[in-house]
């Protein structure tokens, strides 16, 4: 990984991630991958982790005996990955440009992380990357948040919590015309006796379902499916969270 492709946006996320929200996210995530996925792979498949946060789906999928190697680019998030999940291989890298050799069985990206890649182009890069690291026959699941989410808990939704040495709030806001949503982010850290206040805007981009087959076709992907958690899997509780799964073919 070089320098000009280190970004830092996620670390201010990391502890907070850890501690706070990785229990909900993986209420749903773990049921779908059961469903959607891990039945068509054998134990001790290599699975890539693709933008694997703080290592807990690692860690769970470990546990149901596959390998597993994870990616993130933030280096905040790949500390707790690693005290998560030791037996994993974790590398530090943006989605956008890693390189990996065609070895995995299947990759996997969940949580909506792909949402925080803004631009489409950029999008279609990631998605070549991981056809370049499938094996043929190679199975791609990965989730988006599309506009059922972002327009029912992105309209000025705040959250929060307070612990001994840190607090945080959120503010979602999205924009329906440039289909961007922005978190506001604050935290306070006691850091030496001593409060320190921290401000962050992250933003997310809301793809819409055609646009993202059309990037999973541009990629070379095939077979593909989608499936809305709420309506089609009776998993998740709110609508617009969507898992896409696709096969790498190869033409003879």
């Amino acid at each position: 990984m070089t320098t000009t492709t280190h970004y830092d946006d996620y670390d201010v996320l990391a502890l907070i991630y850890n501690e706070d929200w990785i229990s909900g996210l993986f209420q749903e995530t773990i049921p779908v991958l059961e469903k959607l996925l891990l039945t068509r792979l054998t134990k001790g498949s290599h699975i890539l982790d693709l933008c694997c946060g703080t290592g807990h789906l690692a860690q769970q999928l470990l546990q149901k005996g596959y390998q597993i190697t994870g990616i993130d680019g933030s280096e905040q998030m790949l500390h707790y990955a690693r005290e998560n999940a030791p037996e994993a291989r974790f590398i530090l890298d943006d989605a956008r440009f890693f390189n990996l050799p065609a070895t995995f069985d299947a990759v996997v990206s969940t949580t909506g992380s792909l949402n925080y890649v803004m631009k489409i182009e950029e999008l279609k890069r990631v998605l070549k990357n991981v056809s370049n690291a499938l094996i043929e026959n190679g199975i791609f699941l990965c989730h988006f948040f599309t506009q059922e989410e972002f327009q029912s808990n992105w309209n000025g939704k705040i959250s929060g919590n307070v612990k001994d040495d840190y607090a945080w709030a959120t503010k979602n806001i999205y924009n329906p015309d440039t289909k961007i949503g922005q978190m506001s982010l604050t935290v306070f850290s006691l850091v030496d006796e001593s409060w320190q206040r921290l401000d962050k805007v992250i933003s997310e981009k809301c793809y819409d379902k055609e646009e993202i087959i059309f990037a999973l076709e541009t990629a070379g992907f095939s077979e593909i499916s989608f499936y809305d958690a709420h309506y089609d899997l009776g998993i998740s509780q709110m609508p617009g969270s969507t898992y896409f799964i696709c096969y790498k073919r190869v033409n003879i």
